[in-house]
This record gives C-alpha cells, sequence and structure tokens, in this order.
C-alpha cells in the first residue's frame, strides 16, 4: 500500500555525531508528513561537549546547511540541538530561528524554544530538569527557562562527562531513572533536555510512575510544529503533550 506523502515536508538541522534525532522524528512525524535531515559539523568529535563547543556549534555558520536543506521546499525548519543555543540565551534562540525562518523560507523551531512552547501549552511553571549535558550546561539551561518564566525546582546531573555519543549511548532505562531523580513533589511536569537522548522512548513509563507530562526536546518539535501547521497527531506519539492539539 502506498503511503501518503502529501502533508507537509519538516527540514530538521542535526549534528553530525546525533544517531538518536532522526529514528524519533520518523516515529512521532505527524501523518502524511515526510522528514529530511542535513546534518551539522562545527564541533570537535572527540572533545567532550561542553559549553564552549555547543556555544560555538550554535554559533557556526549554517548558510549553507539551509541552502541544501531548501531543496526540498519544507514548511519548517528544525534546528535539532538544545544545548547549542541554550547556553546563549533566550534572545539567541529567538533570533537564529528567527534567521533560519529567513534563509529558509520556512517556519523554523529550534529545540531549546520548542521546550518552551510545550511547556506553555501544558500551563507549567515549575519542572524538574534532566540532561545528559555537563554540569555547565545544566546550570545555563536552567538560567535559559528561568528567562522564560520556567522555575526548576529539582535538577537531576548524569554524574559524569558523557562524550559526544556517550550521550547518545544511554537506554531508555537509564533515562527513566534519571527522570525520577528530577522529580518532586513541586514539579508540574518532567524536561529530558537533548536531542541525543533516548527520552521519547521512555515517555509513556515516567508519566505513567509520575502522573505528570514529560517533555523532551524532540517530542516539543514535533508538537510545535503540528500545533503551528494545524497536523494531526501520529498515533503512536507518546505523552500528554500532544493531547494539546
Amino acid at each position: 500500500m502506498k503511503s501518503d506523502r502529501t502533508g507537509p515536508k519538516i527540514g530538521v538541522l542535526v549534528p553530525f555525531t546525533n544517531c538518536n534525532l532522526e529514528p524519533d522524528m520518523m516515529a512521532l512525524c505527524p501523518p502524511g508528513c515526510t522528514v529530511h535531515f542535513e546534518r551539522l559539523g562545527g564541533y570537535d568529535i572527540d572533545e567532550i561537549p561542553g559549553s564552549d563547543q555547543m556555544a560555538g556549534l550554535g554559533a557556526s555558520d549554517i548558510s549553507e546547511n539551509l541552502r541544501l536543506i531548501s531543496g526540498v521546499r519544507p514548511a519548517a525548519v528544525l534546528y535539532g540541538c538544545t544545548s547549542a543555543t541554550l547556553t546563549h540565551g533566550r534572545t539567541f534562540d529567538r533570533e537564529l530561528a528567527a534567521r533560519i525562518a529567513e534563509l529558509s523560507g520556512a517556519l523554523s523551531f529550534t529545540a531549546a524554544g520548542s521546550l518552551i512552547i510545550a511547556l506553555d501549552a501544558l500551563a507549567i511553571t515549575r519542572v524538574g530538569f534532566a540532561s545528559p549535558y555537563v554540569g555547565d550546561i545544566n546550570d545555563q539551561a536552567i538560567a535559559f527557562l528561568a528567562q522564560e518564566g520556567v522555575d526548576v525546582v529539582q535538577r537531576a546531573d548524569i554524574g559524569r562527562d558523557l562524550g559526544n555519543y556517550g550521550q547518545g549511548a544511554l537506554t531508555p532505562s537509564e533515562v527513566f531513572g534519571l527522570a525520577l531523580q528530577a522529580d518532586h513533589p513541586q514539579a508540574q511536569a518532567i524536561v529530558l533536555s537533548c536531542t541525543d537522548m533516548r527520552s521519547v522512548e521512555a515517555i509513556s513509563r515516567i508519566e505513567a510512575r509520575l502522573g505528570k507530562p514529560v517533555v523532551t526536546s524532540n517530542q516539543a518539535m514535533i508538537f510545535a510544529i503540528s500545533q503551528a501547521l494545524d497536523l494531526p497527531r501520529h498515533s503512536d506519539a507518546p505523552g500528554r503533550l500532544f493531547d494539546c492539539l
């Protein structure tokens, strides 16, 4: 049976060592849509991805990447690295999204900005936060959320420095455990930040255990584009967030 491919095309910019963003995007893709990827360089594969490296990725020249992804005539272009923009703060994140939209001629959402869109849709202002980042990026992530009016009441660090492949190697069970550490009685939701962490696979299990919504970077990007273009929810898309569509 031939699949329906008459819906919008979604372009995604993905760091070149990221191995989990693409399968997540394809699994969550709204019916009829297709997802198209362009890989980003601009960082050292052998370095621990600390704040300097991620900030450098966010500030790197992506004009050629945008020229290439624009070839599929996407309705939206997603910037698929959360830490690359939150390390710079809210203003940079918004300006990058605007620049991508201008150069691509498409709607644009960053991963970090999509987290805020998702939390706003859920009317969440207090969260537990977890990620596989090194500590200084987590500090910057909490500051970024605070700039957007979101208070982190509990934070769970991974407890060790993970390389560019180590973040993506965490299992869904490890992500589940990290989410439980991030929970707090005052947290209205759990935020799992990082497009290369296998958070989407753990959403349903975490929500069942904690009884509160989970918002992840990749899930939030699909939600943002679905909300903006009035797209239907994929039948297998996990999480209370998609009930807001």
